[in-house]
């Protein structure tokens, strides 16, 4: 399980510092940093598939996601006593994003890259990399180290061992250098960071693929866009929990019921039969809020439960009625597996933070910086950034 996310110079997330629970509920107001930090993690998990510099420059490039406010901040500002203005630079520019668990953590930091002849000077470079063991990073801890195109591991004996001597500035060591045998902590890492799921705005649009009859297979892991949304359902009856599917449908709908029709070329369709109707409706007759309640129950009823789940925003074109049952689906699937929902919604919160076991973490903006509120009333995890 994640204990800590760190996340420093992205967007509005200048330096925080983030403890993470079974189960942890993030929200605060409109622009408070709650997308910066779905992304950030969305970011760490790209390491692992070798997607982290192609990610950034989807979103712009490495230059229109780092902090743009001053390097630190004065105790004079935060006070109002004197306006944000620039300061001398004693760090280099740096990107750097990370998490612990309570055997493993990760870190990586990205920068501009050195001055060169190539035409891919805007793309950001991967100054550092460490993994260790434990919690926090300490010198006696650390397992693998990257200084810029240097990888090296430590053995059993204490003894440093280089791996890779040419890696490039655009890929991971995660990515890249993993291996069961030479490298097996970092591979261990890699393949629990690549298990974990994202789940973002289902499309329910008319042409949604969740709305079109699929071939169906074995669906134990439902597909980012829900396409596989009717073998999915098929697979949780067949090999997972049948009547928790029943009871999450029955919770949110009363007295409905689902079916998955079969037809002779093998395509899936999800129907569903409503309290006082006499036939059932396809999928591509339901609202766009039952449409999207399905596939939250496919996804998390899953039968092959990841490590970390993370939901953004669940609550996009739900009824405020069905936000409890939503809660409730969520709080056992979290039984299970981590999960991190990011949500401004009252009533799926209120039932979340019902739960003893839930965490809540509310954002928002100093000076256009994100923070945690009330952080000071309480003690954080400890972080430790690699050194460059």
């Amino acid at each position: 399980m994640l204990n800590t996310l760190a996340i420093a110079g992205y967007r509005s997330l200048r330096d925080l510092v983030v403890p993470l629970t079974r189960l942890t509920v993030v929200t605060g107001a409109n622009g408070s940093g709650k997308s910066s930090l779905y992304r950030a993690l969305r970011l760490l998990a790209d390491t692992a598939q070798g997607q982290l510099v192609t990610s950034l420059a989807r979103e712009g490039g490495v230059q229109s996601t780092l902090w743009a406010g001053p390097e630190r901040m004065a105790a004079s500002v935060l006070r109002g006593e004197h306006p944000v203005q620039g300061t001398t630079r004693k760090h280099p520019v740096s990107l750097r994003l990370g998490f612990a668990t309570d055997d493993f953590g990760y870190a990586v930091d990205l920068g501009f890259p050195a001055p060169s002849r190539s035409a891919f000077t805007l793309d950001p470079a991967i100054k550092r990399e460490s993994l260790w063991n434990g919690p926090v990073l300490r010198p006696a801890s650390q397992l693998v180290e990257r200084h810029g195109p240097l990888v090296r591991i430590r053995r059993d004996s204490g003894d440093w061992d280089t791996i890779d001597q040419h890696l490039s500035a655009f890929d991971s060591m995660m990515a890249q250098c993993a291996d069961p045998k030479n490298a097996p902590e970092m591979w261990v890492l890699r393949e629990r960071i690549r298990a974990w799921r994202f789940y973002d705005h289902f499309r329910a649009d008319a042409d949604a693929p969740a709305r079109q009859p699929q071939v169906g297979t074995y669906t134990p892991v439902l597909g980012h866009d829900g396409a596989d949304l009717a073998a999915a359902l098929q697979t949780i009856r067949e090999i997972g929990d049948a009547e928790r599917l029943d009871r999450a449908v029955d919770d949110a709908f009363p007295g409905a019921s689902l079916d998955i029709s079969q037809s002779e070329d093998g395509r899936f369709e999800t129907r569903m039969q409503q309290h006082g109707l006499l036939r059932p409706l396809r999928a591509a007759e339901l609202s766009d809020g039952t449409l999207r309640y399905l596939l939250l129950i496919a996804a998390l009823l899953t039968p092959r439960p990841p490590e970390l789940l993370v939901l953004n925003e669940p609550e996009t074109s739900l009824h405020p009625d069905l936000l409890p049952a939503l809660g409730r689906l969520i709080v056992q699937a979290s039984g299970h597996t981590q999960i991190i929902v990011v949500s401004h919604a009252s009533r799926l919160i209120a039932t979340l933070e019902s739960q003893p076991a839930c965490q809540s973490i509310v954002l928002h903006k100093v000076l256009g910086e994100t923070r945690i509120e009330n952080a000071n009333d309480r003690e954080g995890p400890a972080w430790v950034w690699p050194k460059r």
